[in-house]
């Protein structure tokens, strides 16, 4: 059980508050993130001009940092891991990153409109929160803008492939039916008759003016950064190892990565076609997976179903896991599964707030169209994103404020420490027997051979490797029709995936390559401890450290 008993806060403790308050007055969403007090009904400023505040704030705490005596081992992981942060962010913000940063996941033309979806929906304040905040959406969207027009001028442009998707993704959400529209008419007749005549016009005139922006910035995309863009989809050796770095906290050789990632998706194939034996006796991959998708006990239909049994299922594993594995605190107890207001591909997990008024929360974005759904695909998801996932690795460091600083227990830690973990948990899922059914472990499979193909075709891209066939480097075509052999999706999430994986170099190989640097700290660990190892006393150790880079949690562990 994680130790309960206060921790007298130290200088570092201090900086490391003082940074919090200081990101959240930068980026007020940063407080709705984290739930905390702020100003709920604004919008960072997404300039050049706040951009150099950022930066300017960053280096200031990275010297008071630097300069700060350390008390003990907490004080070593928090000076440690974030000078690393702020040395990753200012490198970046020196690449000239942020005047090129267009995705289809996970840039501000998503980002400006996703922190919408946390914002609580519950009272009159909260909607005229939410109001306030549609209403200065604009000013967010020009300055993202006038970033953008900065790196046309330097010749720092993103893919044109990823301008192209992100304009059509800002087209629908500003339209008459789109995003805006649809999330200020969703407060219920009930609610809105109780609203004051003055909210309802605050809330129709915010999805107007959000709606329009978002117009406006497909435009802009358009008319201005398309032409500008770059035909090339990879960023190139440089980029991509800065990248990597800040997506791990921790440096790796890539191109040994690369092989590896060759070699650990001919292993995934194998497991699977010896898992599809067991199905039916000498039946291929391919042949077991329809025998699974003609069985009408693994299928549901509609997001209703989907959403149901989500949430039967992990709570069947919180309630299980918390008896016999896992000292599960009460408030982590509690983890809701919901479909996404979102119709773009992708399922995540977003961590509760500091207090746990709002909990940890599974989101599964639907494609349009997608209307039937395979359990034996997606079990294993549900652990990934759920407990012994995420949602137990995030959940524990918001509940261990008596020993993390704010800053330690809701913003730190990367892709590769909280991706590594959760690919680290279905295995341990595995280990445990909750995969014990056959077509539950081949969708296991099919998600851990997906992620080693991920490896291969982020790093094959962005590094300009040779194809698999030596017919020349890697591209698009190449890419999805690779991706298409190697897992079991629907074309929209396959394409999805594809387009994620162009435009945000370094991201995606965080998740098994993160899992490898978790096993090889286990091991290592093991080997260190000898008879005294214990399994469950390693994974309370490592998720009281909470968010880190691998780097750091290796030290930390490993010391």
């Amino acid at each position: 059980m994680t130790d309960a008993s206060p921790r007298t806060t130290t200088p570092i403790d201090a900086i490391a508050e003082d940074w919090v308050t200081t990101l959240a007055d930068l980026d007020p969403s940063i407080a709705t993130w984290i739930g905390i007090p702020g100003r709920l009904d604004e919008y960072e400023d997404l300039s050049p001009e706040g951009h150099e505040k950022l930066i300017d704030a960053a280096k200031r705490v990275r010297t008071r940092l630097s300069a700060a005596a350390v008390v003990d081992d907490v004080d070593w992981v928090t000076q440690t891991d974030l000078v690393n942060e702020i040395d990753l962010t200012v490198e970046s913000s020196d690449a000239g990153l942020w005047m090129r940063d267009v995705n289809v996941i996970a840039s501000p033309a998503q980002s400006i409109r996703d922190i919408l979806d946390l914002m609580p929906t519950d009272t009159e304040q909260n909607w005229a929160d939410i109001a306030g905040r549609l209403v200065n959406l604009p000013s967010a969207v020009d300055g993202y803008i006038a970033s953008l027009r900065l790196g046309i001028a330097k010749g720092i442009t993103p893919a044109k492939r990823q301008v192209r998707e992100v304009m059509d993704q800002a087209k629908k959400h500003g339209a008459g039916d789109g995003f805006f529209h649809n999330f200020t008419g969703s407060a219920t007749l009930a609610e809105r008759a109780e609203m004051p005549a003055s909210l309802q016009a605050d809330l129709d005139r915010g999805a107007t003016v959000a709606a329009a922006a978002y117009e406006k910035l497909a435009a802009f995309l358009g008319a201005e950064l398309m032409p500008a863009a770059q035909d090339r989809d990879g960023v190139g050796r440089e980029i991509y190892a800065l990248q990597s770095r800040q997506f791990l906290g921790a440096k790796i050789d890539l191109d040994e990565t690369y092989e590896w990632g060759i070699e650990e998706l001919a292993r995934m194939t194998a497991e699977q076609e010896a898992v599809a034996h067991e199905i039916k006796p000498g039946a291929s991959v391919r042949e077991a997976i329809e025998i699974l998708d003609a069985d009408p006990k693994r299928k549901l239909q509609g997001t209703k179903a989907l959403q149901e049994w989500m949430q039967e299922l992990s709570d069947r594993a919180v309630a299980e896991l918390s008896v016999s594995q896992f000292d599960i605190p009460d408030p982590i107890k509690r983890l809701e599964c919901k479909i996404a207001p979102t119709q773009e591909g992708g399922i995540y997990y977003t961590s509760p707030s500091d207090d746990f008024s709002r909990p940890g929360r599974m989101w599964w974005s639907v494609p349009e169209g997608v209307t039937e759904f395979n359990t034996w695909r997606e079990t294993t998801t549900v652990y990934h994103e759920g407990v012994p996932g995420h949602h137990l690795q995030l959940g524990q460091a918001v509940y261990n404020r008596a020993k993390l600083n704010t800053y330690r227990r809701q913003l730190a830690g990367t892709s590769g420490h909280a991706e590594g973990w959760a690919l680290y948990a279905e295995r341990l899922m595995q280990e445990l027997g909750y995969l014990d059914d056959a077509g539950d472990r081949l969708g296991m499979l099919d998600g851990q051979r997906m992620r080693a193909a991920r490896v291969v075709l982020d790093i094959g891209v962005h590094l300009g490797k040779p194809k698999l066939d030596g017919t020349g480097e890697w591209d698009w075509d190449y890419a999805l029709d690779f991706m298409g052999k190697n897992v079991n999706m629907s074309p929209e999430f396959v394409r999805f995936e594809v387009n994620r994986y162009f435009g945000w170099p370094g991201q995606a190989p965080s998740y098994k390559v993160g899992q490898r640097i978790w096993e090889q700290i286990r091991d290592a660990y093991k080997q260190a401890e000898g008879d005294a190892f214990d399994i469950r006393e390693f994974h309370r150790k490592a998720l009281d450290i909470g968010g880190v880079g691998l780097d750091t949690l290796k030290a930390a562990l490993l010391k």
